[in-house]
């Protein structure tokens, strides 16, 4: 009898183990399938870069690294934020101006220089650095590239129904309204996602590393990569741009708007517009005016 139960036992134990080997053996297949290298999202995406003259070799070792993949998620936040619900009016309180004025005592020399080199008003800069970043304090977490490239990749139709479907019962647009803007913003992404791919390269950086907002603006002064790489500024001089330094992010966001013509004796209207480029909100600008204002005071 005893003999009868060890057998028993022993055949359980062997169909145990051949059941475990043929799910142990499939699952390798399953996961490469499901993981391809690079990714099957953004092959498209990777040609069109290709065919733009980016280096083959260079762009799918970009697109291989597991920090780079299609973040529906993170970007459905592009699609379904309303700069209407933001709350400005914090940055107005006494502790925020607080914040700001011990922010340019920390920060006078670099400050001024800006201020003298650009002919841009300190309490602007430091305005913009408040609202944009709470003083450098809040950069975003996202990474850059997984933001732009899933948006450049809505170009393609497939991907962008799995975006679609992605976005909860919630959402705050129409079919219509998402695929307006998809249309116009895959087109913006590409030409955005191009330009951090010149950035990261020029200044030596980690493509993948480089975090920013929901929208891809990155550093203190939440630049977008086209800005980064045209109007960003070596403000400390130490041979590269970081905008995540706040010497280089100072220096770049003077540069900015000098460059859309600030000038020492801009009117109030004429300053209006040139900050309306950085953000497209007047509850923005105001906002960046009101805060100056009060630093002037």
């Amino acid at each position: 009898m005893k003999t009868h139960i060890v057998k028993a036992h022993t055949t359980f134990f062997l169909l145990l183990i051949t059941l475990f080997s043929l799910v142990f053996f499939a699952l390798p297949v399953r996961a490469q399938t499901e993981d391809p290298s690079p990714k099957l999202e953004f092959n498209r995406l990777i040609q069109r870069l290709v065919n733009d003259g980016f280096q083959e070799d260079a762009i799918k070792k970009i697109f291989e690294n597991p920090k780079v993949f299609f973040d529906p998620k993170g970007v459905s936040l592009f699609f379904v934020h309303s700069e209407s619900s933001l709350d400005y009016d914090q940055f107005l309180s006494k502790p925020s101006i607080k914040n700001a004025r011990a922010y340019m005592e920390k920060h006078k020399a670099i400050l001024d220089k800006a201020q003298e080199e650009y002919g841009v008003d300190k309490t602007i800069i430091t305005a913009i650095i408040l609202v944009e970043t709470r003083l450098g304090t809040y950069v975003g977490n996202r990474a850059v590239i997984n933001t732009l490239s899933t948006m450049a990749a809505l170009a393609d139709k497939e991907e962008r129904k799995n975006l679609w479907d992605s976005i909860s019962d919630s959402r705050r647009l129409t079919k219509e309204k998402f695929e307006k803007k998809a249309d116009s913003k895959s087109e913006w992404a590409y030409t955005e996602l191009k330009a951090l791919l010149k950035f990261s390269k020029r200044e030596a950086l980690d493509v993948a590393a480089i975090t920013g907002s929901y929208a891809g603006a990155m550093g203190i002064s939440q630049f977008m990569p086209s800005n980064a790489l045209t109007l960003a500024r070596d403000g400390n001089q130490d041979g590269r741009v970081n905008l995540f330094d706040h010497a280089d992010a100072i220096h770049s966001i003077a540069n900015y708007l000098k460059h859309f013509g600030w000038e020492p004796s801009v009117t109030r209207q004429k300053a209006h517009k040139i900050l309306y480029k950085y953000n497209h909100s007047n509850y923005y600008v105001d906002t960046l005016l009101k805060i100056s204002d009060q630093l002037k005071g």
